[in-house]
């Protein structure tokens, strides 16, 4: 029996290398639990191919051939100093961390190489592997490879799907320019069939550091902008008449290229794109007061209108500048915002600060004190000396009308409005010194009409003169602050649910009713059973479902459009939240329109759905990638619309009938 055993010990270790063949097995480090590696070899005519397989842990990547502006490379320290060695690489994928743009892979990927000039029959050397997370992990894997064994059987294989990732030299642009001005490099790339989501991958000059590109695709144009810098940040070397290596992707297909900088100029003047864009933040800050979503606000401005009656003129310019000066300040606030979210890496977006709780609650109990003081029950006062008086009668002081134009905004922020999505996707993907431009634009655009009156006073003294009215007017004025409020409550539903919701809109109500009651008036009696019954009916509306006749809405993701484009299908796209008023003017002035549900509802149309009420760093990228980053998002591909048609963020029922016709195969 114990010879038995030693026999079959005996012919195990003999068969053991041919097991394992030409493979170094998967290779793990005690100190890198995030990754292991994997070496396989086979000789192909004169050369010996080697498979370097990567597995990394979900949240972990590792780094491409040039890292971009962080990060190490692969590398392998040979054994054989006579060896040469060719790395082929697998299109990579853009990160994005601190402000900090990197090139790389995450999760799984295989790294074919060629070796020529090989001596002997063994392959050794030393891995050396940069993975990262919130932590970078240099790590060593030393291996060696015995090219005396069969390679295994599924090698080939792999070695050639590991190639068919790898960029290719031609088929996917037709022509392909770029220049080099004032450290930005200029490209202009021409595609007869079109770009769907074209991505670039760059290759540093010498003494040069390539950025992050800010990609433009006008039909079969693509014209992209790279920001240049030399290796410590300053100004770039001059690159006219270097080559510049890159690879462009789209739609599953990346092309490795080379190309001689020029020294002209090949798009459009920055200052005058930026001008372009700065005149658009001025008309969607405009446009932004006559939203739906800025309701509330009117009441304000109507309120401060018909209490400026008996002051002068100078007190009415110097309140409206006050009001503009807190609009512009609360702007300039947002943009300290989303600098911040920028360089922690986090998803930007429009009207993001609905998805917080915390603001909620902050909104619900601002409006409904801003209620109670229209109905003259509540004088708020700051803790001061100043002892300013709030949205009240006879406030005269600069910062409670500073704090409306603040407040004025933050109400603003859910909706989207015609040209406001422009000029906001640009300044969140542009450098941070015309990002804060751009959102003091905004600003200045929405507090235009109050410069208006603080350049014309007399615009408040054409109301009719002050009397009873103005009592009642206040009464209607805080029944629309307070269906704001219960709005606000109702965004609550998905963190607190729906029953905490109704009972904290029934406690706000029995707390008003008391109020009013000790009051006494007739007239606020009145105001009482209007807001009883819009409450009543806000609860029942609640209960009921949002459709009548539900439409087959799926999630969305770019894995669904691209099946429904392989089958020849129309996508209609909804990016939707139920903090945006705009979102909701077009579910039921559009898409519950007979007409535009009977098109959607076709048979080769695929509607997809993506809800942003809460933070979901898939549909920001998503929005993102398609130059948009507020809500409503619409959007429509099909066979003749490759590459999508995004719709106006105010939907018409002749928009989306005819695009969808459109898109439809001839």
């Amino acid at each position: 029996m114990t010879i038995f055993i030693r026999s079959l010990l005996l012919l195990l270790a003999v068969s053991l290398p041919a097991v394992h063949a030409a493979d170094s097995g998967w290779l793990r480090d005690a100190q890198n639990s995030h990754a292991e590696v994997r070496l396989r070899s086979a000789p192909h005519n004169n050369t010996q191919q080697v498979l370097l397989d990567i597995r990394l842990q979900s949240g972990w990547k590792t780094y491409w051939r040039t890292p971009g502006e962080g990060g190490v490379a692969p590398t392998i320290r040979w054994q054989q100093s006579t060896l040469q060695s060719r790395w082929y690489w697998p299109t990579p994928a853009r990160f994005d961390v601190s402000g900090l743009t990197t090139q790389g892979y995450h999760g799984d990927v295989s790294l074919p190489l060629a070796i020529s000039n090989l001596q002997g029959n063994r392959l050794a050397g030393t891995l050396t592997l940069s993975t990262c997370s919130n932590v970078c992990i240099l790590t060593d894997y030393a291996f060696s490879l015995d090219l005396t064994q069969p390679a295994q059987r599924a090698f080939a294989t792999d070695y050639a799907r590991a190639m068919g990732q790898v960029p290719v030299s031609s088929g996917l642009t037709d022509k392909l320019q770029a220049h080099y001005v004032a450290n930005e490099v200029q490209i202009r790339a021409e595609r007869q069939a079109g770009w769907q989501q074209p991505e670039l991958f760059f290759d540093n000059p010498a003494g040069a550091m390539m950025g992050k590109p800010i990609i433009n695709v006008d039909g079969t144009v693509l014209e992209a902008r790279v920001p240049v810098s030399d290796e410590w940040g300053d100004n770039a070397p001059e690159l006219v008449g270097e080559i510049v290596s890159l690879v462009i992707a789209d739609g599953g297909i990346a092309q490795q290229s080379e190309t001689i900088l020029g020294q002209h100029a090949l798009l459009s003047s920055d200052s005058t794109h930026f001008l372009v864009i700065a005149l658009m933040a001025l008309l969607g800050g405009l446009i932004l007061n006559l939203m739906p979503c800025v309701l509330p606000v009117l009441a304000i401005k109507l309120s401060g209108l018909v209490q400026q009656q008996s002051q002068s003129r100078a007190q009415t310019r110097k309140q409206f500048l006050a009001s503009s000066a807190g609009i512009i300040a609360s702007f300039l606030l947002l943009a300290l915002l989303m600098t911040g979210l920028r360089l922690s890496g986090q998803a930007l977006g429009w009207g993001i600060q609905f998805q917080s709780p915390g603001f909620l609650i902050f909104m619900v109990l601002v409006t409904f004190l801003f209620s109670a003081s229209l109905f003259d029950l509540l004088h708020l006062r700051l803790p001061s000396s100043l002892n300013t008086r709030l949205a009240t009668h006879g406030n005269n002081g600069l910062l409670g009308h500073f704090t409306q134009g603040a407040f004025a905004t933050l109400l603003a922020t859910p909706c989207s409005a015609p040209f406001l999505g422009t000029a906001l996707a640009y300044a969140l993907t542009a450098p941070l010194p015309q990002l804060w431009l751009l959102f003091f634009f905004l600003g200045v655009g929405m507090s235009l009409p109050w410069l208006a009156v603080a350049a014309l006073p007399g615009v408040a003294r054409c109301l009719p003169r002050p009397g009873r009215w103005m009592v009642h007017l206040r009464s209607v004025l805080a029944l629309m602050m307070l269906m704001a409020c219960f709005w606000l409550l109702s965004l609550l539903m998905g963190h607190w649910g729906r029953n905490a919701v109704m009972l904290t809109a029934a406690g706000l109500m029995l707390l008003l009713v008391g109020w009013l009651i000790k009051c006494g008036a007739l007239h606020k009696a009145i105001a009482l059973f209007f807001t009883v019954t819009l409450a009543a009916a806000w609860l029942l509306i609640t209960r009921v479902p949002s459709e009548r006749d539900a439409l087959n809405w799926q999630p969305l993701s770019e894995e669904a459009i691209a099946a429904a484009q392989a089958n020849h299908q129309r996508v209609f796209i909804d990016v939707t939240a139920d903090w945006c008023i705009t979102c909701k003017v077009n579910k039921s002035r559009v898409l519950s329109d007979a007409e535009v549900r009977d098109a959607l509802s076709a048979e080769d149309i695929v509607l997809l759905r993506g809800d942003w009420t809460h933070a979901d760093p898939l549909i920001g990228q998503f929005l993102q990638r398609r130059g948009s980053v507020a809500v409503p998002f619409n959007q429509i591909y099909g066979p003749a619309l490759p590459q999508g048609h995004i719709l106006s963020p105010l939907l018409s029922r002749d928009a989306v009938i005819s695009t969808l016709k459109n898109a439809k195969e001839e």
